[in-house]
């Protein structure tokens, strides 16, 4: 369907995603402000020959060499669809997603015109380019399951010696959750000082003009609040009542905890803070001030570190295998 729209576009068709715009409807994707008749041909023959790549995994088809090489492709698209071309705009979604749904029913409140004044198409194609970015990753994994060595007893791919202990992951993860929770704290700590008053990386002009604009202050602390809220949550994956629900849990307490009510939502969100980063990191304007962009880049490591604590957790709850030996539920009671 992208390949598709791509060719629509390249013949002179209208809504290019990525054409110049006013500054308030602009993304900010790497590919924003980019010209049709160059950028477009590039996306109609990566579009159609996506399609019969993916028409090709998903009935099987390819020599060993090819299907390594159509492993790559899949893999590159899903990096490139949901980590480089992107902004912002997933993690602002997953943030305020509930707000959004409100606004839906009782109107938004400020100068904006509706929801479409939020979701403007520089940005819905923004978010429907990382949903197939999401779509292209889970069809490469099936492909990748089919053709690669499995283990006999559980279909794991590679299993092929025992893996990690769950002391070692379990080292590894709390590792991995100290840099979750350290990476945000620049931005959460200069949030909450914008909001008492304080311009700490700013200059006061700047703060004098947020503090002039209704709702400004109370976004960026809600956004530290947040952040402080999941960094508690992080710590979740490193500790038991990450896997057995705790006794405050009444109606829960003693059973296990799902896994995938863990993986999936910390995955979701160290997936979506890349390209929050590197836009950041692509575009970074000190003009007034530090504060505005340069905590936002250390998301990167917020992204890498909430990753890889989620992975460990993963491997540590998943079922046992009887040849790599990783994970198993019936460890959690030790």
């Amino acid at each position: 369907m992208y390949g598709s729209l791509g060719v629509y576009w390249t013949a002179g068709g209208g809504g290019f995603p990525f054409a110049p715009i006013d500054q308030a409807h602009r993304s900010g994707s790497v590919l924003e402000g980019s010209r049709a008749e160059v950028v477009a041909p590039i996306m109609a023959v990566l579009g159609l020959l996506g399609a019969v790549i993916a028409l090709a995994m998903a009935r099987g088809i390819g020599s060993r060499r090819s299907a390594v090489a159509m492993i790559a492709v899949g893999w590159i698209a899903a990096a490139s669809l949901t980590l480089f071309v992107p902004d912002y705009t997933m993690i602002a979604l997953v943030a305020f997603g509930p707000l959004l749904l409100v606004f839906a029913f009782t109107g938004v409140p400020g100068g904006q015109d509706g929801i479409g004044d939020i979701l403007y198409w520089h940005r819905t194609n923004l978010i429907i380019l990382f949903v197939g970015g999401l779509l292209w990753a889970a069809a490469t994994l099936a492909y990748q399951r089919r053709v690669r060595a499995r283990c006999q007893h559980c279909g794991r791919l590679g299993a092929t010696g025992r893996g990690p202990s769950r002391q070692t992951l379990l080292r590894w993860g709390r590792w991995a959750v100290a840099v979750a929770c350290l990476a945000p704290l620049p931005y959460e700590i200069t949030r909450v000082a914008w909001y008492l008053g304080y311009p700490l990386g700013i200059s006061p002009a700047f703060l004098k003009m947020m503090q002039d604009t209704p709702g400004m202050l109370e976004v960026g602390l809600g956004c530290a609040v947040a952040s402080t809220v999941g960094g508690i949550f992080t710590h979740g994956l490193v500790g038991r009542w990450g896997e057995i629900y705790p006794r405050w849990i009444w109606f829960k307490a003693g059973q296990p905890v799902p896994l995938a009510l863990a993986v999936v939502p910390a995955s979701i969100v160290s997936i979506v803070l890349v390209p929050a980063g590197l836009m950041m990191l692509w575009a970074v304007d000190v003009r007034h001030g530090w504060a505005l962009q340069v905590p936002s880049i250390f998301w990167l490591l917020w992204s890498a570190g909430l990753g890889g604590a989620t992975y460990a957790y993963y491997l540590r709850r998943r079922s046992a295998c009887q040849l790599c030996g990783q994970g198993g539920q019936r460890e959690l009671s030790r």
